[in-house]
């Protein structure tokens, strides 16, 4: 696996946000193991792409459009030699500023192998999940961008105890960052607009602390600790060859769910625990598609801002092997010691989206 999109002349380069040789964050292009700054390259004399492009994070750009992400893609394929750093040289940092996080719950598979763990003895999925994409607001402030160290969290594991967790577990997902941005609601038709690209994402997750206090309003300090994403974004135009349609077992949603061309993408994931690879989650095993997730999130008015971020929840399949989860893999035997290390992988055929890794250290 070269970088997070093998480089071919009409290739859509990732983007991202890179400190060179230690000076201030800019955004770049990625192109296997070099990085192209935006300030390097021949722009189109535009007050607000050359506003955006010195930037210390991706949303203004965003904001612009693709007429502009096209314009900074086209510059770069013209670029000179010099204009490329290695990215050895090059520290990425968080692309975008989240203005809001959504978690969805978009794995049937998933859903139903936490009903039984947290609800034994009563249906697994609930009578909601299959007429609308169930999620809950995160913390976007504790975003952090790959390769940061997770600190272990702390909360209420029983009645006024409150203590390190024991049960600390990673979530394997996929990442829509969002934009331009847009009063809702958007028609799912045209959600596709509104998603800037794709990254890989882990929710870490507190159990034993989630188990106590996720009734009656969900997760909180279970899960807002940290979140890890990639540094580097796939263009979701890049992927259209990924795009496969949902299974067919999803049941017929509500108007504003139905899409003419329903999609979701066929990336192949990996789980990788200190070396090894431990899981092969599919993400199209998903039942909620992403273009579904940002319709419901939006069906009320709410505001998509440019940057927000939509993960799909864990991506877990029917087999052995292909859980998303510490808690669906091992049934509880194995939660995750200081010193561990989790890195999330992801392929669409020859795109190799960018890791999203993490060591624990105690708290």
């Amino acid at each position: 696996m070269t970088g997070p999109q093998d480089a071919r002349p009409e290739a859509l380069l990732p983007w991202g946000v890179v400190r060179v040789r230690g000076g201030a964050p800019q955004p770049a292009l990625r192109d296997d193991d070099d990085v192209l700054p935006l300030a390097h390259l021949a722009l189109p004399h535009d007050p607000d792409l050359e506003h955006a492009a010195a930037a210390p994070e991706l949303n203004a750009l965003i904001e612009l459009g693709p007429s502009a992400w096209e314009a900074v893609q086209r510059a770069a394929a013209d670029a000179p030699g010099a204009a490329r750093v290695a990215l050895r040289e090059c520290a990425p940092v968080l692309p975008v500023r989240v203005p809001d996080f959504v978690d969805f719950y978009a794995s049937l598979e998933h859903a139903t192998n936490f009903g039984r763990i947290f609800r034994p003895g009563t249906a697994p999925v609930r009578e909601n999940w299959r007429h609308m994409p169930v999620g809950y607001h995160g913390r976007a402030s504790t975003i952090v961008v790959s390769g940061t160290e997770i600190r272990r969290p702390r909360g209420q594991v029983g009645p006024g105890d409150l203590q390190p967790t024991a049960q600390l577990d990673l979530e394997c997902e996929l990442g829509y960052v969002c934009g331009p941005g847009a009063a809702g609601p958007i028609p799912i038709d045209r959600a596709e607009e509104h998603i800037f690209g794709v990254v890989l994402v882990n929710d870490w997750s507190a159990r034993d602390v989630q188990r106590f206090e996720y009734e009656p309003l969900g997760p909180f300090l279970g899960k807002s600790f940290a979140t890890s994403m990639s540094a580097w974004i796939t263009p979701l135009r890049a992927l259209g060859d990924a795009r496969v349609a949902p299974p067919s077992h999803q049941a017929a949603p509500a108007p504003y769910l139905t899409a003419r061309e329903p999609w979701l993408l066929d990336v192949r994931l990996e789980v990788e625990l200190n070396g090894t690879v431990i899981s092969r989650p599919a993400a199209a095993d998903l039942y909620w598609t992403p273009a579904q997730m940002l319709a419901h999130l939006t069906v009320n008015g709410a505001r998509l801002s440019a940057g927000d971020l939509l993960a799909t929840g864990t991506i877990s399949g029917a087999g052995a092997g292909t859980e998303g989860s510490l808690a669906e893999r091992y049934g509880g035997e194995r939660w995750l010691a200081d010193g561990d290390e989790v890195v999330l992988r992801g392929r669409a055929g020859a795109i190799a989206l960018g890791e999203a890794g993490g060591r624990i250290v105690a708290g």
